[in-house]
């Protein structure tokens, strides 16, 4: 699927990004703009606008900054589980397989506990989840060590694609 926004970003920043050790630094060039417009637009329905790998950029940093701060559990509950069927099949068509298991095991951990996880929750009933639910702690973890290498694919894909991504500035 083709882009309708491609944010116009500066060669230059670009392979600076791509120059440096840090890999947040080109993430955060690619990412940071798609968040902004998502910002702008307030509504996922931006994601229908993006092609495949913005797509898989933006979920997947949605991904992280959850299971960061809260797990598998706090990205169910704050809404973001509609974001795996497709962040799946692009983590396979970037050659990041053990990441879209880790994806397609949280995706059958929901399936088979959809009733407790789609009902909104007080503080407390949120909190008591991470105790009923404890498959999501090895969930939780593969993911944290599969992290940086799913993120050095996604962004080869990136830099191999970047008219996929960018309007290129010179």
């Amino acid at each position: 699927m083709n882009s309708n926004y491609l944010p116009k970003v500066s060669v230059a920043a670009i392979n600076k990004a791509k120059g440096t050790a840090d890999v947040n630094e080109l993430y955060d060039l690619l990412a940071q703009p798609l968040h902004e417009e998502l910002y702008r637009r307030k509504t996922f329905d931006f994601l229908d606008d993006l092609s495949d790998g913005q797509q898989l950029l933006l979920a997947y940093d949605y991904a992280r900054m959850q299971v960061g701060q809260g797990g598998f559990i706090q990205f169910i509950e704050n809404g973001y589980i509609g974001m795996l069927p497709s962040m799946i099949e692009q983590l396979y068509k970037i050659g990041a397989d053990e990441m879209a298991r880790v994806m397609d095991d949280v995706l059958k951990v929901y399936v088979l506990n959809r009733e407790l996880l789609s009902k909104p929750n007080t503080v407390e009933e949120f909190a008591q989840l991470y105790d009923e639910l404890k498959e999501f702690e090895g969930i939780d973890e593969r993911f944290g060590k599969l992290n940086d290498q799913t993120i050095k694919l996604m962004l080869d894909y990136a830099v191999g694609h970047l008219n996929e991504f960018i309007t290129p500035l010179s």
